[in-house]
């Protein structure tokens, strides 16, 4: 089987496009999508138009479950944007999906780790900065788990780990916006490092990843009269 795996789509309808036009031209058995869908400074509700009759195996992200569960007065700038935004049949279809799936009885999708969307699985944050998780921290965090592929997003990082007992852990970087900051558990930056879309092909347990040009100039352009300068840098260098 050969999967794409997309991820942190975060309502960037013109990266979504130039993917989905990559893969289609990848020969691909099935896309997955890992969550993050809608939220941002850019197109909601436009981008759950384009996904929902795709019928691609989606789970929550912690967006998704924030829109769902959160007061309005709770939420972030990129959540309330997409609650403005978004329609009656857009709220049926996110609450429909899952926090976690698991495929064909040997894949699991996750969006942070098993049980917690919050969580990075294939990088820690510590006072000193971000770097990649040590194995015995990854299977810490999936000791409840025995699938032989994990397919994980939230951090906007491609990376993939081989484990010593032979599984593959894939992260395939974001869609949609290509760096962010935030302040939990220490302040931090996630730099993919150039503002390409980005998405994974797994075939046969080995990772490919896949960067993608798209007009960011011009979506950086909708964040900005969308009262989001805050991503105009993420979008056009992947940097904060």
């Amino acid at each position: 089987m050969k999967l794409a795996v997309i991820s942190d789509i975060h309502g960037n309808l013109p990266a979504l496009d130039a993917v989905l036009a990559d893969i289609q031209s990848q020969g691909v058995d099935q896309i997955v999508n890992l969550g993050d869908i809608v939220s941002g400074g850019l197109f909601p509700a436009e981008t759950a138009d384009r996904l929902m009759p795709l019928n691609m195996p989606t789970i929550k992200g912690n967006h998704e479950r924030q829109l769902l569960e959160q007061a309005f007065s709770e939420m972030s700038l990129s959540d309330r944007h997409a609650f403005t935004s978004l329609q009656a049949a857009h709220w049926e279809w996110l609450k429909t999906l899952p926090a976690q799936l698991t495929l064909h009885e040997d894949i699991l999708l996750v969006h942070g780790v098993p049980g917690d969307d919050l969580i990075y699985l294939l990088e820690e944050v510590t006072a000193s900065g971000v770097g990649p998780s040590s194995e015995a921290r990854v299977l810490a965090l999936i000791a409840s788990r025995n699938e032989s592929l994990i397919l994980c997003g939230h951090t906007h990082i491609p990376r993939k780990l081989r484990l010593a007992d032979g599984r593959l852990i894939v992260n395939p970087g974001s869609v949609g916006l290509q760096a962010y900051d935030d302040d939990t558990p220490y302040a931090h930056a996630m730099e993919s490092g150039s503002p390409h879309a980005r998405y994974a092909i797994v075939e046969q347990h080995n990772g490919l990843w896949k960067a993608v040009e798209y007009d960011w100039e011009s979506a950086a352009l909708v964040a900005l009269s969308n009262n989001r300068p805050d991503w105009l840098n993420a979008l056009r260098t992947g940097r904060m």
